[in-house]
């Protein structure tokens, strides 16, 4: 190609330069095992409208190691629209009957390695011509697939050895923070709908970035009758991190203090702090759920039993009546199965939040958002 391209643009290329019926995309730091494309094959002959993955199995960078990848993980993504593997659904594994020979209908895909007919890659749209060098193509791919008619499978009969790297050894323009802005909101815009505010609320400066006009991929979506971003929450991927319905994004302040519920950046399974609110959305991002819960991107604020007990962030359970869910009343968030509410409790200095015996007192006061009607785009 003369110039680094990206991988977007090299898979463009080697597709059109292509004879075969099928096309098949792997990494350059893949190795394959003995009879790994045969079952991808099989499923496409099966179905034309199926993008097949394999199993991805680890190659250690350093010593070159072989390790099994797991066969009861699939892949998600977040509201930055950043990819993550986590656990099949226990709706996934009750179709499958837990066989591990049958397919999984994966809600998305790593994006390196995976098999499609040659005309329905075509036919969908390739790739985004206006995303750039690689990363959140993935994710665009994934969500189109599905909403428009396809069928998204990890095959276990297939493995294929990965070398996941900690560096990536060559140059991103702009950095690697611009190239994943610009292709992730070229995502949003033209495929979440009204879900899109998620992810602008999560990546305030995203539209600071020259994005390139997306004006074929709408198009694309309008000739080909895709469905809502809404019937892919509801019929691929309930287990979302999005939810359903909601009634507010932004911010959970504590009106006397202006500080906020902060996840700190942790993973779930811990607790849940508080800082100073900065207006830019990322670990104080939340959104009020028509169920009543208060959840992040990845979690849920949950409460436990007990006066003063530390609030934990959790994984969502979407139970109406669980330790998740809140009442708000009087600028009072009262937890269901407590009855407590949601205060602000100073120990050693340091402010926290935790359940307390509900008071009319400002230690007490939330402010939480209260509309799901933010941008105009």
């Amino acid at each position: 190609m003369g110039t680094r391209s990206g991988l977007v643009k090299a898979r463009l290329k080697g597709a059109e330069v292509s004879k075969g019926k099928t096309l098949t995309f792997l990494d350059a730091h893949c190795e394959a095992t003995d009879g790994w494309l045969e079952p991808l094959l099989e499923q496409i002959a099966l179905d034309s409208k199926r993008v097949v993955c394999p199993i991805i199995d680890v190659i250690n960078e350093n010593t070159f190691e072989y390790v099994s990848g797991s066969a009861t993980t699939w892949g998600i993504f977040d509201w930055s629209l950043s990819f993550h593997w986590g656990p099949v659904s226990k709706r996934e594994r009750a179709r499958t009957n837990d066989d591990p020979n049958v397919p999984l209908r994966t809600p998305s895909m790593a994006g390196g390695l995976f098999t499609i007919s040659r005309d329905y890659f075509y036919k969908i749209g390739s790739y985004d011509k206006g995303m750039i060098v690689w990363g959140g193509e993935n994710v665009e791919m994934s969500i189109r697939i599905w909403q428009c008619g396809g069928e998204l499978l990890i095959v276990p009969c297939s493995r294929v050895g990965h070398v996941f790297r900690k560096v990536s050894p060559y140059y991103w323009p702009g950095g690697v923070t611009h190239v994943l802005s610009v292709n992730s909101l070229r995502t949003a815009l033209v495929w979440l709908d009204e879900y899109k505010e998620f992810y602008l609320r999560s990546n305030p400066d995203a539209l600071k970035n020259d994005y390139g006009d997306i004006s074929e991929r709408q198009e694309l979506r309008k000739t080909l009758g895709c469905k809502s971003f809404r019937w892919y929450l509801e019929t691929v991927h309930p287990e979302s991190l999005f939810p359903f319905d909601y009634l507010g994004l932004g911010e959970v302040r504590h009106e006397s203090s202006d500080f906020c519920l902060d996840t700190m950046g942790e993973p779930v399974n811990k607790p849940l702090g508080l800082s100073a609110c900065h207006g830019r959305g990322g670990n104080q991002l939340f959104t009020w759920t028509a169920k009543g819960e208060l959840q992040a991107s990845i979690g849920c604020v949950d409460g436990a039993p007990g006066a003063q007990a530390q609030l934990m962030f959790r994984g969502c359970t979407r139970q109406i009546d669980g330790s998740q869910v809140f009442k708000y009343k009087d600028k009072k968030l009262i937890h269901r199965t407590t009855n407590m509410c949601l205060a602000v409790i100073t120990t050693n200095n340091v402010r926290r939040p935790a359940l307390a015996v509900c008071q009319d007192s400002s230690d007490f006061y939330w402010s939480i958002p209260r509309t799901n009607s933010i941008s105009r785009l």
